[in-house]
């Protein structure tokens, strides 16, 4: 019987190990780092005898010199507009003291001495996150004169900005790491992430995840030009949500007064990259005009059209794969908010993905998580769909994908090496915000808020395999979007 059982546990793992060569042949790009695969897994003994805090993880400690960090939601003002908090002096962003341990051959104390120190400054960030107990961080590296300084961090590329998460809604702490590793794997580019366990003032904050914004780099980053001088032409990176501060940042381009988007709905498109203090005027002009010429070729009688159409402007199967990634998600605040467009000079449009937290049956609103399709009618993807040859795109890439990084077994095995890899930062974690199982229930009907983090991942598990079988069956119903009996043409 033994022999039975090694042969079946040996039969399993080679599958595993096929599904990931498949996946891994079908990636083009740079290698992508799956902290769990590479990172020193967790330690059953360690040498200070339980007096601190010992974890595998890499470790982020936080001094604020006992300010409270701004960016927690104090109000709205007259337009509805949502007031934060400041700092003693009026600004956005706290000056403060991060200390980051990170060394492959050990495990890491608060007392231990820091891999990297650097100043910096850090405000809370977010959404409706900005309202969970759990705060999710801006982070910003800087000199001691406050120029913003880049580091190397977890073994990801030098950058001066980076996003500490906080899973909270996310009770199986997982939904960001996986997807966003995931995403990196089939798309051009997707967030680096690497998981942390913090400390803020002394005070254990539980398990983060350490994110690249996205923004401009070398390598891991978007690759997008950085602006040349004397010109107006840059690389760049857009987002639609509710828009910028900053009144340069907004753009408003053709979608806006076409009234496919609507401030009034607080969404606006703006401009990510190139950042405050290297935008001028010009820039954003030449930025605007660009994506209002690509959307009026898109919303335009030849949308489709081989020389005038959308393809002269975008890559076709990154806007498909985002397309994919966010619908076997459900992953529906994309495309309307945390939407991410970025494009090189002389190149085409391209998505990033951003933001899972809601997403495998993780939204509020039980209605939002009906079988169906949903991409189909956001911003750019409307009129996309309206492409037969887009929509068989969609179909072909989701059955490829079927076979490596979206196959069930795969998706299975990528949780629990997940959870293995975190191992006692688990029960950490929860142990200081356990009391949310019981406490922060938003899922609607209640019987949808996991009671455990084990239901949690059940959840998620339970989410994918219904999900996966569901698109199985019915994807090739997206040709339903671009079929002429519901694209009416008109004659010349």
């Amino acid at each position: 019987m033994k022999y039975k059982v090694f042969g079946i546990a040996m039969a399993v793992l080679m599958l595993v190990c096929a599904l990931a060569a498949t996946a891994a042949e079908a990636k083009e790009g740079p290698y992508r780092v799956h902290q769990h695969l590479t990172a020193r897994q967790p330690d059953a003994g360690c040498d200070c005898g339980g007096t601190e805090l010992c974890t595998h993880l890499p470790l982020v400690i936080i001094d604020t010199g006992g300010e409270e960090i701004p960016g927690i939601p104090i109000g709205v003002d007259a337009n509805d507009e949502n007031i934060y908090s400041t700092t003693a002096d009026g600004e956005s962003m706290l000056p403060v003291q991060i200390s980051i341990l990170d060394n492959e051959t050990r495990n890491h104390h608060p007392s231990d001495t820091p891999d990297l120190e650097s100043a910096g400054l850090i405000r809370v960030r977010g959404r409706s996150s900005r309202h969970f107990d759990k705060h999710n961080y801006l982070l910003r590296f800087t000199d001691d004169d406050g120029t913003y300084a880049d580091h190397e961090v977890m073994g990801m590329d030098a950058h001066y900005e980076w996003t500490l998460h906080g899973p909270y809604l996310d009770k199986s702490l997982i939904r960001n790491y996986m997807w966003y590793n995931i995403a990196g794997e089939m798309m051009g580019y997707a967030p680096n992430v690497r998981f942390c366990e913090v400390i803020l003032n002394g005070e254990y904050q539980g398990l983060y995840l350490m994110t690249e914004t996205i923004t401009n780099g070398e390598d891991s980053r978007v690759n997008v030009s950085e602006p040349i001088d004397n010109s107006t032409s840059t690389g760049y990176v857009l987002r639609l949500d509710q828009g910028s501060r900053t009144d340069l940042k907004n753009i408003d381009n053709f979608t806006y007064y076409a009234y496919r988007i609507s401030r009034r709905n607080h969404l606006n498109i703006n401009i990510e990259y190139p950042r405050s203090g290297v935008l001028t005027q010009e820039m954003a002009d030449a930025i605007e005009q660009e994506l209002s010429d690509f959307e009026k070729a898109l919303y335009s009688f030849d949308h489709d059209d081989r020389i005038y159409g959308y393809q002269n402007w975008v890559d076709v199967e990154s806007f498909a794969d985002y397309f994919i990634l966010n619908e076997f998600t459900q992953n529906y605040d994309a495309g309307y908010l945390s939407t991410f467009l970025y494009k090189d000079i002389g190149g085409k449009y391209h998505m990033a993905v951003w933001d899972f937290n809601n997403a495998c049956g993780n939204y509020m609103d039980l209605a939002a998580w009906e079988p169906g399709f949903q991409m189909q009618d956001t911003l750019w993807q409307w009129m996309l769909t309206k492409d037969e040859d887009y929509c068989q795109r969609i179909i072909d890439r989701y059955r490829m994908w079927r076979k490596s990084f979206l196959n069930e077994d795969y998706l299975m095995n990528y949780i629990d090496e997940t959870i293995a890899y975190l191992g006692p930062a688990v029960e950490r974690n929860f142990e200081v915000w356990g009391y949310s199982f019981e406490d922060y229930r938003p899922l609607e009907p209640d019987s949808r808020n996991p009671d455990s983090f084990e239901d949690a991942v059940e959840q998620l598990k339970t989410f994918i395999c219904d999900r996966g079988s569901w698109m199985d069956e019915f994807i090739e119903t997206v040709q339903q979007y671009g079929h002429p009996s519901v694209n009416k043409r008109y004659n010349h």
